[in-house]
């Protein structure tokens, strides 16, 4: 079932308890007495009669271009930065310092203040943000704390889907996300953080009740100029806890301090893999993990809570999904859940989709996965964990490539990491969008070392070659835009699936043995 934005409840917003909420520098125009704004957006194709149109200024265009288009369109009220031109008479305009935080703080109001009626958890970092927010989200719901999810592509609440663009929505999107959690009965939200919508102040004004960092590698330079830059926008997250928040860290990362240097000792929660806990990073709690058995699905751990220690396994294969599931548990914890309240619900979890997704079944004879690494960190530790995984004499191949208008400068860095990780590698393109997909490959291969590679610019036919090259105790893993079911080329998004064509691929090929010899040359 698919839920929309457009069904979340809304308040009656009068244009004096308008005035009130933002912090303006002045007005102009003028408005019926007596308005009530019906609607809130930031896109002018959206505009009805009665609504209220934010200006804001975005990295590909800028809103106010659009103002004069709003209030044709019937816009009772606009909020913008700069006065245009030409003033409507039938219009309301209010200029303020910064667009996008009063539209957060419209949004708030417009929505009923649904999310101060939540206990919000962010969780944010560059890689495992979506396993361990879904893991959260379904600890919570497993121990009788009904929670939605907000995170990549997806909203979710109960057994309702709501299709999102961005990680983080927009602030007007994301309020009326919590007030369809309010209606639904929730009384927790847990959302995926990104930097950019830190910076953007897609978050502006939200009290979260706990925060979450997994950790932090090169990602996103093409948004911030430096990964100082790009950390400090991270760190931003952990100044927006309630008074009675608490932060969870993972303590093995060389940017936990950092993040944790502005919150009190007893607000903080480490989490660990090491045999010893860091003294880095002071903290009222630690959390461990012992991995005591790991097959190429499972993990089996022994979860150290501050009070005793639980042997449990968990449907998902690695450390760095380990550290996920020990984020997860920490977060229970900080919540009141007991222990075994904790380690049943988790134990009772499979894999994410697009996050080391198994898509082959028992009768191939290998093993087929879909993850949604596409940062060099990310494609590191999924290689190291496949390799150590898997059977003895097999062979590990990999198709991935890297997505276009995005950091150019990590491309041949998993280039390196790919040759040295993966025994047979196709080259394939990712999500192109602006870019030739070929200058793509081009700089992806100047990191390859050896020959033990092939370029296959076509995606489909890359993961058909992939198939056709197994032979019994391979694995295969496609990489890079795990859960999508979209290629984006040229400012269109295309249907694709990798699962998809996986499957089709392996019907064909019966039982999955090929005769061929690899030919990834």
């Amino acid at each position: 079932m698919t839920l929309s934005i457009k069904c979340a409840r809304r308040q009656a917003l009068h244009l004096d308890v308008l005035l009130n909420t933002v912090t303006s520098l002045g007005h102009a125009g003028e408005v019926v007495p007596g308005t009530v704004v019906q609607h809130v957006t930031i896109d002018s194709r959206e505009v009805q009669p009665g609504s209220l149109f934010v200006a804001v200024r975005g990295y590909c265009t800028d809103g106010h271009r659009f103002i004069q288009s709003a209030v044709e369109g019937g816009a009772a009220v606009v909020i913008c930065e700069e006065f245009p031109s030409d003033i409507a008479s039938s219009c309301l305009y209010i200029q303020v310092v910064d667009a996008r935080r009063a539209l957060a703080r419209v949004a708030r109001l417009f929505y009923g203040e649904a999310g101060d009626q939540l206990m919000i958890i962010g969780v944010t970092g560059t890689n495992g943000k979506t396993t361990t927010a879904r893991l959260i989200t379904a600890m919570l719901n497993a121990s009788g704390i009904p929670a939605g999810y907000i995170g990549t592509n997806l909203c979710r609440i109960g057994e309702c889907d709501i299709p999102l663009e961005r990680t983080t929505p927009e602030a007007h999107e994301l309020h009326a996300l919590f007030a369809l959690m309010v209606e639904a009965g929730c009384r927790a939200a847990v959302m995926e953080v990104s930097s950019h919508a830190l910076v953007l102040q897609r978050v502006y004004g939200i009290r979260f009740h706990a925060a979450l960092f997994t950790n932090l590698t090169r990602e996103h330079l093409d948004f911030h100029a430096t990964m100082d830059e790009y950390a400090l926008a991270k760190q931003q997250l952990f100044d927006q806890l309630t008074p009675e928040g608490f932060a969870v860290f993972n303590s093995d990362d060389s940017f936990a301090m950092q993040m944790a240097s502005r919150l009190a000792s007893e607000k903080i929660y480490c989490c660990t893999l090491q045999s010893r806990f860091s003294e880095q990073v002071r903290c009222r709690y630690h959390f461990a993990a012992d991995i005591l058995q790991s097959t190429l699905d499972s993990s089996t751990v022994a979860i150290h809570f501050p009070e005793r220690v639980i042997t449990m396994e968990v449907g998902l294969p690695g450390s760095f999904n380990v550290m996920n599931v020990l984020e997860a548990a920490a977060i229970g914890a900080g919540m009141a859940l007991s222990p075994e309240e904790i380690c049943q619900s988790l134990s009772a979890i499979s894999a994410v989709d697009g996050r080391m997704e198994r898509v082959s079944g028992d009768s191939q004879g290998y093993s087929v996965f879909v993850d949604y690494a596409h940062t060099p960190d990310a494609l590191f530790k999924v290689l190291e964990i496949i390799r150590q995984l898997k059977p003895p004499d097999s062979r590990l191949v990999l198709v991935f490539g890297c997505g276009g208008n995005r950091d150019r400068a990590k491309r041949p860095d998993m280039g390196r990491i790919a040759s040295e990780g993966a025994d047979e590698i196709i080259l394939t393109s990712d999500n192109p969008r602006d870019e030739d997909p070929e200058i793509i490959l081009d700089e992806i291969e100047r990191g390859i070392t050896g020959d033990h590679y092939l370029r296959i610019c076509d995606r489909a036919e890359a993961i058909t070659r992939a198939v056709g090259m197994l032979r019994a105790g391979d694995v295969l893993l496609v990489a890079g835009k795990g859960h999508e079911r979209y290629q984006e080329i040229a400012g269109e998004k295309y249907p694709f699936s990798d699962q998809e064509h996986l499957i089709r691929n392996m019907r064909q090929n019966g039982a999955g043995y090929s005769a061929k010899e690899s030919v990834c040359r």
